[in-house]
C-alpha cells in the first residue's frame, strides 16, 4: 500500500508539514469509512484522556491475506475525530520473550494513576500485559511471562481460548479483566494492574452465544456486556446492574461486518456522544477477513436502557469539537 509522509492537509495551504510532529509519526484526515486506508487495522481498542481520543489497533499486512499476519500493534490519536495521528510503533510481538506463537492478536489499553496498561493477546502463548508512562508509549512488558495462559481457560479445550482481553475499570476504582475465546472469562485485577486477583470465573446466561471480542461499558448505571456471536460474527449485547452480573441478553447489536468473518468493537463516550468503533474488510485495495480496516459509527442509548441498532455507514462520523 501507498506509505504515507507525515503531512497535514490544511485548508487553502495543501500538505503542510506538521511543525511539532516527532520525525516517525505522521498525521492524516479521515474521510469516512474506512477510517485508516494507509494501512490494514483490525481489533479496535479505544481510551479517553482529557481531550484526546487515543485508538489502539491490531495490524493486519499488506492487503489480499489467506491468514492472520499480525507481528505489532498500532496508535493513534485524534482531538476531533477527523484529524489524527498515528505514533511511532508502540508495541511488537517480539517485545514479549515468552511468546512462541509470533501473533499479535488483539489488545486493549486502560489508563490507571498515571499509567498504561496494554493488555496484549498472542495465538496460544497467553494474555500479557505492558505497561508505559504516556498512552502512546513506549510500552515495555510488566511481568516477563504471560498473565494468563490457556490453564486458566477451565471450561476450555482448545489452542487460541486465552485471547482478546478488555479491561475494565469502575466507578469504585476496581479494575476486571474480561477474555476468551468460546467461553467468556472474567477476573478482578489486583491494585497493580498486573496480575489476576481471586477467582476466575465464566459468564453465562440465557441466549448467549460468545464466540469472541468481550467489551464492557457503563452508561447511566447500568453495565452492557458487548461481543462477537456467531461466525461469521455479529456484536451483541447484555446488561446488568453489577459488572460481574447476572447479564440479561438484549439482542444483536450490530450485524455481520462487511467482507470479513470477524466483527471485533470498541464502545467509548467522546467529547457527549457515544461511538462505536469496529472493523470490517471493505477496504477496496485488497480488503477482505485477513485484511481488515477500522471503521467509527455513532452508538445511542435508548430512555429504556437498550442500544440502538448499529448503523454501519461509508460517511463515517462527523467531527467534534470541545
Amino acid at each position: 500500500m501507498k506509505t504515507l509522509r507525515p503531512l497535514l492537509l490544511i485548508a487553502g495551504l495543501g500538505a503542510v508539514a506538521p511543525p511539532s510532529l516527532p520525525a516517525d509519526d505522521f498525521a492524516f484526515v479521515a474521510e469516512g469509512n474506512p477510517l485508516i486506508t494507509h494501512k490494514f487495522t483490525a481489533d479496535p481498542a479505544a481510551l479517553v484522556v482529557g481531550d484526546t481520543l487515543w485508538l489502539y489497533t491490531g495490524h493486519d499486512k499488506e492487503g489480499n491475506q489467506r491468514g492472520y499476519q499480525m507481528k505489532d500493534w498500532c496508535v493513534f490519536s485524534t482531538k476531533d475525530l477527523k484529524h489524527w495521528v498515528e505514533h511511532e510503533t508502540p508495541l511488537t510481538i517480539k517485545d514479549f520473550s515468552w511468546d512462541k506463537t509470533d501473533d499479535a492478536y488483539a489488545a486493549h489499553t486502560v489508563e490507571k494513576d498515571g499509567k498504561y496498561y496494554w493488555y496484549i493477546s498472542t495465538n496460544g502463548s497467553g494474555i500479557g500485559v505492558a505497561v508505559a508512562d504516556r498512552p502512546e508509549g513506549p510500552y515495555k512488558d510488566a511481568l516477563g511471562k504471560p498473565m494468563l495462559t490457556n490453564k486458566d481457560c477451565f471450561a476450555s479445550s482448545h489452542g487460541w481460548t486465552c485471547i482478546d482481553p478488555a479491561a475494565f475499570i469502575d466507578d469504585d476504582g476496581q479494575a476486571w479483566l474480561f477474555w476468551g475465546n468460546g467461553v467468556c472469562y472474567y477476573a478482578k485485577l489486583k491494585e497493580n494492574m498486573i496480575e489476576i486477583d481471586g477467582e476466575i470465573r465464566k459468564i453465562d446466561f440465557a441466549g448467549l452465544q460468545f464466540t469472541e471480542a468481550p467489551w464492557i461499558h457503563k452508561h447511566d448505571g447500568k453495565y452492557y456486556l458487548t461481543y462477537a456471536s456467531g461466525f461469521p460474527e455479529k456484536i451483541e449485547y447484555a446488561m446488568a446492574d453489577k459488572v460481574d452480573g447476572p447479564y440479561r441478553y438484549m439482542g444483536i447489536l450490530n450485524e455481520i461486518a462487511g467482507n470479513s468473518n470477524t466483527n471485533h468493537q470498541a464502545i467509548v463516550e467522546f467529547k457527549g456522544k457515544w461511538y462505536f468503533i469496529y472493523h470490517n474488510g471493505a477496504l477496496q485495495n485488497g480488503g477482505g477477513s485477513y485484511s481488515r480496516s477500522v471503521c467509527i459509527d455513532e452508538l445511542h442509548h435508548q430512555p429504556d436502557g437498550s442500544i440502538k441498532r448499529i448503523r454501519m455507514t461509508s460517511e463515517g462520523v462527523a467531527p467534534v469539537t470541545d
